[in-house]
């Protein structure tokens, strides 16, 4: 763990990280302390003059333009969740209409603007648009936006917001085809865990060890179910997931993400059973549940583990 003051950091995803205002002190032509004349703001002391103000300015400048690429990146695992489960490629063709296979224009394809332009129908056809892809291309905004907040402009940003976006793909292909890709899986497993070598947060051991216990021990319950049950209570997609989970998080996560997502899962799982009166024979599936408990402990674990040992004593 990196020493930092406590004026100068906020706690971070395992410790003291130096505060997002730090990360753009270096381009300003002053001290990084207190400034005579100044004031102190959200983002730290900002000096007398514009000079402050150009700061304010150019953090969120970058901040919009890091939203406006995850927008981007939104509308790419759009096609990645239509395609990938087709088996269709997902460079080429360019984007189509699914009812009427005309091209779409650069101008009909730009994130959330051209949905709300085309009032959600294809400029050809007029079949509606789903209410997904915004939603998605907005999911996507909001998590670049989130993961640069939370670990700055570091290498832990983009790795972290590629892991991200990979969940969001196996959720929404999850939830319409109750399959989880091996494209995504299989390959994020060494890919994630080569990139724990790069991660300060975690050591290519507990990547390992995350590794083990998130494939094993979902195996170990599939096996124990369908012992118990001779029926499948989970398919292999799960335990794949939860292996490149554990890449990324370690151990500590793979145990929190378990936990976290069985009792999400248990919960909407109810309220979706009492809903459609289907009782014990409704299928729900679990890769939303893990992908949104890992995503919990990436931005929060840190503080929830503190808060409920606190609770405990």
């Amino acid at each position: 763990m990196k020493h930092a003051k406590i004026n100068q950091c906020t706690v971070g995803f395992s410790g003291l990280r130096p505060h997002r205002s730090d990360l753009f002190m270096r381009y300003a032509h002053f001290p990084r302390r207190t400034h005579p004349g100044g004031k102190k703001t959200n983002y730290g002391w900002k000096p007398p003059g514009d000079t402050g103000l150009q700061l304010d300015m150019f953090v969120h400048l970058i901040e919009i333009f890091i939203f406006t690429i995850g927008l981007c990146v939104g509308s790419f695992l759009n096609v990645c969740i239509y395609r990938l489960p087709n088996s269709k490629s997902i460079v080429r063709p360019g984007s189509t209409c699914p009812q009427c296979a005309t091209a779409i224009r650069f101008y009909d394809n730009i994130p959330v603007l051209s949905y709300l332009w085309l009032k959600g129908h294809c400029r050809y056809c007029g079949a509606a648009i789903p209410l997904r892809y915004p939603i998605v291309e907005l999911i996507g905004g909001l998590f670049a936006l989130g993961t640069y907040l939370k670990f700055g402009l570091t290498i832990e940003m983009p790795i972290y917001y590629i892991f991200i976006a990979a969940l969001l793909v196996v959720t929404f292909i999850d939830i319409d085809h109750r399959i989880i890709p091996d494209v995504i899986t299989l390959p994020g497993i060494p890919l994630f865990f080569a990139a724990s070598f790069a991660l300060p947060q975690i050591t290519y051991t507990q990547s390992l060890a995350g590794i083990v216990l998130g494939g094993g021990s979902l195996f170990l319950v599939a096996w124990i179910y369908n012992l118990i049950t001779k029926r499948e209570g989970m398919g292999g997609g799960d335990i794949k997931l939860l292996a490149m989970i554990g890449a990324v998080i370690g151990w500590q996560g793979v145990l929190f993400t378990i936990f976290a997502s069985s009792l999400i899962g248990t919960l909407a799982g109810l309220a979706v059973m009492v809903q459609s009166r289907q009782g014990m024979k409704l299928a729900v599936p679990f890769g939303p549940f893990l992908a949104i408990g890992s995503i919990i402990y990436l931005f929060f674990g840190t503080r929830l583990i503190t808060l409920y040992i606190n609770l405990l004593r």
